[in-house]
Formats: C-alpha cells, sequence, structure tokens
C-alpha cells in the first residue's frame, strides 16, 4: 500500500503560487508600504532638520544619520512583517525606532540627548501615533474615523513641530511657542498643515475603505472562479491566460459514481439527495485539491477528476474510493471508479458570452466507460494508466495482486485489459 509520507510527496510537488499570492502581496511590498505611509515620517522631518542645522557634510558624516536610517529601516521591517502576517502590532511597533535610536545614541551622547527637542518630539509622536492606530483595532468600525483624522493631523503636525524647532533654533530671541504663533507667517502655515491633516485623513478613510471593498469583492471573485475553474487552473491561469486557449494535451482523466444511486434516489426526497451529494462531494474535494486536479467537474452523482499526472490521479483515486466507500456504507450505497491516460483538447468551450472549460477526447469517453465498468469498491486503471505510473516510481503497485480484467467497450473493436485495484 502507497504510505501516507507518499502520498504528501506527490501531493506537494508544486509550488503554492496563484490569486492567493497575488491578493496578499509579497512581505517586502508591506514592508515598504510601512516604510512609506508611516515609520518614515518622523526620521525624514528630522533629517532634514538637523542637515539644515548642522550642514549637510557634517551631518551624514555623524553616526546620527546612519542610526536613524537604521532604526526607521528596523522598525519599518518589524511593523510590515506583522502586518503581512495578518498580526498587527502599531503601539509597539512604533516605539521600536525610537527606542533603538535612544539606546544606540544615548552612550554617545550622554544626558544631552535628552536636551535636543527634537529627540523628544520622537518619542512623542511614536506613542501617539502608535497609540492611536492601536485604537483603531479595538475601535468598532463607526469611531475609528476619528482616531483616524487624529492619526492623520498627528502625522502632518510633525511638520509643523520641526519647523518650530528650527525657527526656535534659528532665532534664539523667539520667546516660546506663543511668540511663534504671533507671526502670521507662522499662523498661515500651521493653519494649512492641520487642513491638510484633515482632508489627508478623509482621503486616506476614503481609500481604505475602497480598498476594503475591492478585497471583499476579489475574495468573492475568487470563490466563484474557483468553483468554476478550480484552485489548480485558477492560480495557472492568473500567471498566463494563454492556458485557458484550447490545446492538446496528454491528461489522467479521473471518473467516479456511485453505485445504486437512481434506485435509491427514486425513494428519497429531493433534499436527502443533496445532502448526501454535497457530503461525497466535501468528501472528494480536499483530496482533488491536495493532489493539484487541474479541473473537478460534478455531474449528477459523477466526479470528474483531470490531473497532469497518472500517479497524481491513481493517487487521489484511491483514497476518494476508499474515503467514499466508507461514506456510503451508512446509505446501503458504493462507489466505482476509472481512470485513463491520453491525449484530449483542453480549455474554454462554447460561444462569445458564455463559455467553460472542459475536456474533449477518446481519452475522457475512455475514463468514462473504465467507471462505468467499474463494480462498487473498484478503480480499473487502462494500461496506459498503469505504464505511465509504473515508470513514474511503482509505488502503487507494489504490494498488490496483479488483478487485470477484460472489459468490452462501446465503439472499439477489441476488449480492453484493465488492472483492478
Amino acid at each position: 500500500m502507497i504510505s501516507r509520507q507518499q502520498n504528501r510527496d506527490i501531493a506537494n510537488t508544486l509550488p503554492l503560487q496563484g490569486v492567493e499570492a497575488r491578493l496578499k502581496g509579497r512581505r517586502s511590498q508591506s514592508v515598504v508600504l510601512e516604510l512609506l505611509a508611516n515609520t518614515i515620517h518622523f526620521p525624514l522631518a528630522n533629517i532634514i532638520l538637523e542637515m539644515l542645522i548642522e550642514g549637510i557634510s557634517d551631518y551624514v558624516l555623524e553616526p546620527d544619520f546612519y542610526i536613524l536610517i537604521f532604526a526607521c529601516l528596523t522598525q519599518a521591517w518589524w511593523l510590515g512583517s506583522r502586518q503581512y502576517a495578518g498580526r498587527p502590532s502599531p503601539f509597539l511597533g512604533n516605539l521600536i525606532g525610537p527606542l533603538l535610536y535612544t539606546l544606540i545614541e544615548l552612550p554617545l551622547e550622554g544626558a544631552a540627548f535628552w536636551q535636543s527637542p527634537n529627540h523628544i518630539a520622537y518619542w512623542v509622536f511614536a506613542l501617539l501615533v502608535g497609540g492611536l492606530q492601536q485604537l483603531q483595532l479595538w475601535l468598532p468600525q463607526s469611531g475609528r474615523i476619528y482616531a483616524l483624522l487624529v492619526e492623520h493631523l498627528s502625522r502632518t503636525s510633525i511638520l509643523l513641530v520641526m519647523y518650530i524647532i528650527f525657527e526656535v533654533h534659528a532665532a534664539p530671541s523667539l520667546e516660546g511657542v506663543a511668540a511663534f504663533f504671533s507671526d502670521d507667517s507662522h499662523l498661515f502655515v500651521s493653519i494649512v498643515i492641520t487642513l491638510l491633516g484633515l482632508i489627508v485623513g478623509f482621503s486616506y478613510w476614503t481609500a481604505q475603505n475602497y480598498l476594503q471593498t475591492l478585497q471583499v469583492t476579489a475574495g468573492q471573485l475568487q470563490v466563484y472562479s474557483e468553483w468554476l475553474l478550480g484552485r489548480e487552473l485558477l492560480d495557472r491561469a492568473v500567471g498566463d491566460q494563454d492556458i485557458l486557449g484550447l490545446a492538446r494535451k496528454k491528461r489522467a482523466v479521473l471518473f467516479m459514481d456511485i453505485r445504486g444511486f437512481t434506485a435509491w434516489s427514486e425513494r428519497q426526497t429531493p433534499e436527502e439527495v443533496v445532502t448526501m451529494l454535497n457530503a461525497c462531494f466535501a468528501a472528494a474535494e480536499p483530496i482533488c485539491e491536495r493532489f493539484k486536479a487541474i479541473k473537478v467537474k460534478h455531474t449528477g452523482d459523477e466526479i470528474m477528476a483531470v490531473f497532469d499526472r497518472p500517479v497524481r490521479a491513481v493517487a487521489a483515486g484511491k483514497e476518494m474510493r476508499d474515503r467514499l466507500t466508507e461514506q456510503l456504507q451508512d446509505y446501503g450505497l458504493s462507489a466505482g471508479a476509472g481512470i485513463h491516460f491520453g491525449e484530449l483538447v483542453e480549455g474554454l468551450i462554447g460561444g462569445e458570452k458564455v463559455r467553460s472549460y472542459d475536456i474533449i477526447g477518446d481519452t475522457v469517453n475512455t475514463a468514462k466507460r473504465l467507471c462505468d465498468a467499474a463494480n462498487g469498491g473498484e478503480l480499473l486503471l487502462s494500461q496506459a494508466v498503469v505504464n505511465e505510473a509504473a515508470r513514474e516510481g511503482d509505488i502503487f503497485f507494489r504490494n498488490l495482486p496483479a488483478v487485470y480484467r477484460d472489459i468490452s467497450m462501446k465503439g472499439k473493436q477489441d476488449p480492453i485489459q484493465v488492472r483492478v485495484i
């Protein structure tokens, strides 16, 4: 018998890619977004302030510049990674930058570090922005906009605070914040910055709501598309649209249906029939997904699954047969299946407005007739499947008796030999 580990090896030979990866994005994108949308704001203003005060050449030769960049990038990496993993922690994350900057700078500057108002401002804005972002995670949807507006107002206030610090440094005779605001030009800049903060906050709120709507819609469309195409095919089609075009391919086709279904269903209500079928399809679905079925189709009590390799089809067929046989015992029913491997035509079939992804060819017809010829609990394999699966490792047949049977098929002159497992 094939082991569970061998089953997992067969199922996992293809990497996980496709729609989910595209919708989620990459970790690096999340980190860059965090850097640009949040983390870099204060460090950038601080760098410009200190360059103007000390001179560009003098500032870039000091360690302060590189320490601040290191702290900024570290914070962006941590916050972006947490956001990507779905475990945001904005309050603690926003403290990483000022904490690293302080821990490294403090031994270099000593107590003089705290005499620079921009250093204190870094901590104040980190606590304020981090707290407001954390609050938005806890508040209901209706209350988040207020915290968001205050956050963006605080964010734009970075510019105003750094401007005040610069003006006070440039004009030591300026006596406090009140004197700063007594100047009409300073008052003008302050009012504009405040209004811009509110406008940016509203814009961000609108954009976030729109993005959330798009994400929900994309998730729904992904589910509907997987129902029609299957996850494996959908993931491939997202990366290569030409894959949906009609083409001749070599595929392993599996058919499985329920023995005695028609007679049983005549004695049941439609709801009972649908409940039983849905339970069978639900049991088969994860098996097809695990073995990377290209296409899965349900018709009445029948399951059709298409695989790129016979070894996958056989592994999936055995597991599905065993699972459905166990599930159907309570109903006094059983399942039979057949698998054939060969060339067929695969792709979108239909008119201009209504199309479906399907397979056409003698390989499909032969697989269907093998399924029809199988008794309950049997899985019939054509010689093409046996040869190809054996060529890939023969792991299915080493411990199984070689049971063969000749069956006659409509449209074929001579009986064909099949292996029963």
